[in-house]
């Protein structure tokens, strides 16, 4: 009963700070600060500085600001309009048009980011402008951005797929095989949703003006040979072992610019003004970073996560009603928690249940990822809604609503992966002995 109490007074100080008009990152500092010295005996201000310090630096979360910049560079640069112009002559005969660049975009560059918020900002600043002028409705530009952009948590490579190998002690490259499938797969029912959307509202969907040749798509084409050049250097550096994540990042702003030099779009100006997007968006992303690292500190010394896992161990579900409540578990915790904060404080419990359960830990890292991405478009705190807050200024309750169908379509896809395991196994499990850990 204590602890439902604390779910209360947790919930219950986190929207009044919000709904006050306080910044995220320090409406999440505020609840962080009550919950420490409300319910813990540990000093709030050393606890919170410590544990802040240790995670601003991290070496992996100096990913982010640089693919972040790369996104500006790409955008400020022509290298963003030859992108969406190399894709558009095969997007636009789709039914739904152009709204399909969005997915598209999205999962080509998840194949680079590994993250949500690094993949959703590059994508939309090349997308969102073209897609306007074009005039599509901007619900479904704002809604199939937000939701298509957590192909990048999926899609390898993962950082929360990293965390998860970690915590479970499972090979992180069969982790990254087993996300492949039901990474297309699942961009696939978001371009579905997008032709069914074409067929309901005819009258929504632009006219094209224009209809090309097949020789002409191809030879538009060439627009996107300089972004998959740039995203196989990435790859490359990466699955090559030759680069981490983070210095794949940085081989990607070198290779941008180099790209933008070639094209002659490279200019002080643009230099400039790509640093300075970066700086800020980069900054507004680690303050709440910032935020949510003493609001799971808080969390943590409370014991509000693993009190919450327990209490679903107590109830001794079948195997099916296990997954259903994990999933409601972590959707409403994703709604406070990063992802790999959620699973980070719930895997030491979670773990056996998972296990006593008879369920693959390989397919079940694909389970919590899907699940991580539902929250990452769910209010409160759903990451990617602050993210395309910061880049459209729609209010916050508006894009939720836009993404509404995305996460339908993120909860149907669990179903089908509990009907479909293989989706998740199949490459893992005929690649066991040529892949290590």
């Amino acid at each position: 009963m204590e602890q439902f109490y604390l779910v209360f007074i947790f919930l219950f100080a986190l929207f009044l700070l919000l709904g006050t008009g306080v910044w995220v990152g320090l409406a999440l500092f505020g609840v962080a600060y009550l919950g420490l010295e409300l319910f813990t005996t540990r000093p709030a201000g050393d606890a919170m500085l410590t544990r802040i310090w240790t995670g601003s630096s991290s070496w992996t979360i100096t990913a982010l600001p640089l693919f972040i910049w790369m996104g500006e560079i790409l955008f400020r640069s022509r290298l963003s309009q030859d992108m969406f112009r190399g894709l558009s002559p095969w997007m636009q005969r789709l039914p739904g048009g152009l709204v399909h660049v969005n997915i598209v975009g999205c999962t080509i560059f998840a194949a680079v980011s590994g993250s949500s918020a690094a993949t959703l900002t590059t994508v939309g600043k090349m997308s969102i402008p073209e897609l306007r002028k074009r005039h599509y409705p901007e619900y479904m530009i704002i809604g199939t951005l937000t939701g298509a952009a957590t192909l990048g948590l999926m899609i390898p490579p993962s950082l929360t797929l990293i965390v998860y190998g970690v915590a479970v002690e499972e090979s992180i490259s069969k982790l990254f095989m087993a996300g492949i499938i039901p990474g297309i797969v699942l961009a696939g029912m978001f371009m579905i949703y997008v032709a069914a959307w074409s067929f309901v509202r005819p009258s929504e969907v632009p006219v094209i003006a224009d209809r090309m040749t097949f020789k002409e798509k191809v030879k538009e084409s060439r627009f996107l040979i300089p972004i998959i050049l740039l995203i196989l250097v990435v790859i490359g550096s990466m699955y090559g072992g030759y680069a981490t994540a983070t210095e794949a990042a940085a081989i990607g702003v070198i290779g941008a610019f180099v790209l933008a030099a070639v094209q002659g779009s490279l200019s002080k100006k643009a230099f400039v003004e790509s640093l300075l997007g970066a700086t800020r968006t980069s900054a507004m992303i680690a303050f709440i970073l910032m935020g949510a690292t003493a609001l799971t500190l808080a969390m943590g010394f409370t014991g509000l996560p693993r009190v919450l896992a327990e209490y679903i161990d107590s109830l001794h579900l079948s195997r099916f009603s296990l997954l259903l409540a994990l999933m409601v578990f972590y959707i409403i915790l994703g709604m406070f928690l990063d992802g790999i904060s959620s699973v980070v404080l719930t895997m030491a419990i979670v773990q056996p249940m998972v296990e006593g359960a008879g369920i693959d830990l390989i397919w079940f890292g694909i389970f919590i990822v899907i699940v991580v991405e539902m929250a990452q478009i769910t209010p409160p705190i759903g990451f990617n809604l602050f993210v395309m807050q910061g880049i459209t200024r729609h209010e916050m309750g508006y894009i939720a609503k836009t993404a509404i169908p995305m996460f339908l379509i993120m909860v149907l896809m669990v179903f089908v992966m509990i009907t479909f395991p293989e989706l998740a196994t199949y490459l893992p499990d005929n690649m066991r002995n040529s892949v290590g850990s």
